[in-house]
């Protein structure tokens, strides 16, 4: 983890602000709770991470920033079939709720929906910068945004679970396991 200094450096050089600092640790922790796997990268490392992360054959929409891009090997034009067949699905998370460890994942017409539920292992990739502390803040910025486009968006705590029938199972509605490649 990062240390709490004033400024700091991550483990790749960028200099953070305490603040950025504790509200990445926030997300963190919250996240790694629910079994979710962390990953920090800068842009031009993205698509190494994305590429470590996913297990083929994987599904992905575009990353929706100039300076991202998604690794060879991730269909961005996935067929039904491609869709049923995929084990991975790398999709971009709009905005990331530190005290939850959530990602928010607004709903496109790139698939966005189909692509983050329906495999086994979702990649979310979030900028750093679009991590709020607590839920106020982000109905704060998507409840807007959302009521004006008239969009939805799901906010995805960890893997799918559920103990409906007894014992907790994963991946019941959703994927067994999610990745968070952060882009820092």
């Amino acid at each position: 983890m990062r240390s709490v200094q004033t400024p700091t450096k991550d483990d790749e050089g960028f200099t953070m602000s305490q603040k950025e600092v504790a509200l990445y640790d926030r997300f963190a922790t919250q996240a790694r709770s629910y079994g979710v796997e962390l990953t920090a990268a800068s842009p031009g490392e993205v698509a190494d991470a994305i590429a470590d992360a996913i297990e083929p054959p994987a599904i992905g929409t575009p990353l929706p920033w100039d300076d991202v891009e998604l690794p060879d090997g991730v269909e961005t034009n996935p067929t039904s079939a491609d869709v049923e067949g995929a084990v991975t699905g790398v999709t971009a998370a709009s905005l990331a709720i530190a005290d939850y460890g959530s990602v928010v994942l607004e709903m496109d017409e790139a698939g966005s929906e189909p692509v983050s539920l329906f495999n086994d292992l979702h990649v979310a990739v979030l900028r750093e910068a679009d991590l709020v502390p607590d839920m106020e803040a982000a109905f704060e910025w998507f409840g807007e945004r959302l009521r004006d486009s008239r969009g939805s968006a799901i906010v995805a705590t960890g893997p799918s679970a559920t103990a409906d029938m007894g014992a907790l199972v994963q991946g019941a509605h959703g994927p067994k396991a999610v990745e968070v490649i952060v882009v820092s």
